[in-house]
């Protein structure tokens, strides 16, 4: 499931986390509120927590957050639009900039990492827009390990609804 997001700027956790499960997620950069929302591409759920918003934007996209949790917000809205496991692709866009990340040889990004992290890996990936590294290191299976538990918890909660 292709979904892309524009959240406004007090959802800057769930915008990161979005990015991390993959999502292309723009995030409102200021106080734009409206304008923001209006001036989104189309096609976009559009998300925000902000009553105003919701009482004067009208779309079937939009959907308002409840939690004050990024972990809760998540499961908001993976229940509100049916995303599964399956749909997520963690680690494919930059959190900071949302641009997809790309696989960039060894030698190219040396200085531009610690030494340590250089000397002791060998896959890399490089944003293009803002040049940021990315690297497969301890904290990507911690990631990939709060993944599965917020799918697990979403799945036991529909087979506890089912029964």
């Amino acid at each position: 499931m292709a979904v892309a997001f524009a959240a406004e700027n007090t959802l800057g956790k769930l915008s990161k986390w979005l990015r991390i499960l993959g999502f292309d997620t723009i995030s409102d950069s200021g106080d734009h509120g409206l304008e923001f929302f209006r001036s989104a591409p189309p096609g976009r759920v559009l998300l925000t927590r902000t009553r105003s918003v919701k009482k004067q934007i009208r779309s079937d996209r939009l959907l308002f957050i409840q939690s004050n949790d990024y972990r809760q917000q998540l499961i908001e809205v993976i229940r509100n639009l049916e995303i599964r496991f399956e749909d997520v692709r963690p680690f494919t866009r930059c959190v900071d900039c949302n641009q997809i990340i790309e696989c960039v040889e060894k030698r190219l990004i040396r200085g531009k990492v610690p030494d340590y992290v250089y000397d002791s890996h060998e896959e890399f990936q490089r944003c293009s827009r803002c040049g940021k590294v990315f690297w497969p290191g301890s904290h990507a299976s911690r990631v990939m390990e709060r993944i599965r538990q917020l799918f697990d918890s979403e799945q036991q909660t529909v087979d506890e609804n089912v029964q």
